[in-house]
């Protein structure tokens, strides 16, 4: 049976967003900014962007990144948990986003790897 009210469920993916911060416990993460890497899922439905073809309908992605952007840098972190549930946070306060996931990765946190990385998710519930 076909679906009567079909909607356009779009995801916006940000990649390898690459900025630096203070993120870590030990003396000389607290005193020097470290290279992370921020991996960001959005759903939101997009009806009236693909309808109308108007930046004003779509989700402003570039308004998200800037304010990600700003948190990491202006900021200090002790815990990946921490820093991810913050920018997971922001993602969620967009009135149209439905589900977001934010991945936040410490390259060369461990010997021998390429990075650590902490993923966090959320869904808004349904009315």
């Amino acid at each position: 049976m076909p679906n009567k009210n079909p909607h356009t469920l779009a995801s916006i993916r940000i990649k390898n967003l690459r900025l630096r911060t203070y993120i870590g416990i030990k003396e000389d993460e607290i005193q020097n900014q470290q290279d992370i890497l921020v991996n960001v899922v959005i759903r939101y439905t997009a009806d009236r962007a693909v309808q109308f073809n108007r930046i004003e309908e779509a989700l402003n992605y570039r308004t998200i990144t800037k304010k990600i952007i700003a948190h990491v840098e202006g900021g200090r972190f002790a815990l990946l948990e921490r820093l991810t549930k913050e920018l997971l946070e922001i993602v969620m306060s967009h009135e149209q986003v439905e589900v977001a996931e934010v991945e936040v990765d410490k390259p060369y946190a461990l010997r021998f790897s390429d990075s650590v990385s902490v993923t966090l998710s959320a869904q808004k519930e349904a009315i």
